[in-house]
């Protein structure tokens, strides 16, 4: 870890409580009857089973796991406890610091952030307000619902009109924008996109990055142990690939200079990489 980072707030887990849930909770987790466990999270009104359900690994279910404060006792469980989303909000503490170290590193201003299946844009807001570089971003997503949350985040955080969002295919972001970007947040949608389906929208976001500008993306582990319980309970399909294989992905479309950093529980790694040559 950088020490830079040591004065964040990540949450770890100790050598016993990592063995408890290598040898007992996350293989009941994985092979209790998944028809079982649905019924139990129904019964429980677990509002993360239901975000994602209705849209497996969504914004919804991100921002739920991010705030960490739930209601319901299933949820307190899951939530509270849980590796993966335990590692989902340090991937935001790490990533939102990093983002706000590259505004504050670049040489023009006001910075132009562009977010790539952004959600709400919760990571890209928390840099913006870090950095003490003016900055402006641009946050792109095909759900409508996600953007309705993020501008009244936005309004409440004190970002409004330093925030604009679009609605529509990230792949198509050679259209869509006023200004090139300085820096480029891609973190949370890697895993849930083929080889093929990323290579395109790093094709279309290298096509308008001019040289020294800098994307953020990370990398997945199946450390967090409970792959099965997500695919059997939440039906919720992630790609795996470490952070070799994203770099060299990454390479075939002028990026290059990489820096990996992980969050302590190993699950993500953030990767920073530059445009090393003009289109």
């Amino acid at each position: 870890m950088n020490p830079a980072m040591d004065d964040l707030q990540f949450e770890r887990l100790g050598p016993v409580r990592r063995m408890v849930k290598k040898v007992i909770l996350n293989p009941a987790a994985n092979y209790v009857p998944a028809g079982l466990v649905k019924a139990l999270l129904r019964f429980g009104k677990s509002e993360l089973a239901a975000a994602n359900w209705k849209d497996p690994g969504g914004w919804r279910s991100m921002v739920i796991s991010y705030n960490g404060k739930c209601r319901q006792i299933a949820d307190k469980i899951l939530v509270g406890g849980g590796t993966m989303p335990m590692a989902l909000r340090n991937r935001r503490r790490l990533a939102g610091r990093i983002i706000a170290e590259l505004i504050e590193s670049s040489a023009r201003q006001p910075v132009h952030v562009l977010g790539l299946g952004a959600g709400p844009g919760r990571i890209i807001m928390d840099a913006m307000l870090r950095a003490k570089n003016p900055s402006v971003a641009t946050l792109v997503d095909i759900s409508a619902e996600a953007f309705e949350f993020g501008r009244q985040a936005a309004i409440d955080e004190g970002l409004d009109g330093r925030v604009r969002f679009i609605q529509a295919d990230v792949r198509d972001v050679g259209s869509m924008l006023e200004n090139p970007p300085d820096l480029v947040k891609m973190i949370g949608i890697c895993e849930y996109l083929s080889d093929e389906q990323l290579s395109s929208i790093l094709s279309a976001v290298s096509g308008v990055m001019p040289a020294g500008s800098a994307i953020v993306m990370n990398s997945l582990s199946p450390e967090h142990g409970t792959d099965r319980f997500f695919r059997r309970v939440f039906g919720l399909h992630m790609l795996y690939r470490d952070g070799e294989q994203l770099q060299s992905l990454m390479s075939k479309y002028g990026f290059g200079h990489f820096t990996v950093q992980a969050e302590p529980l190993g699950v993500y790694h953030v990767i920073v990489g530059r445009k090393v040559k003009d289109n």
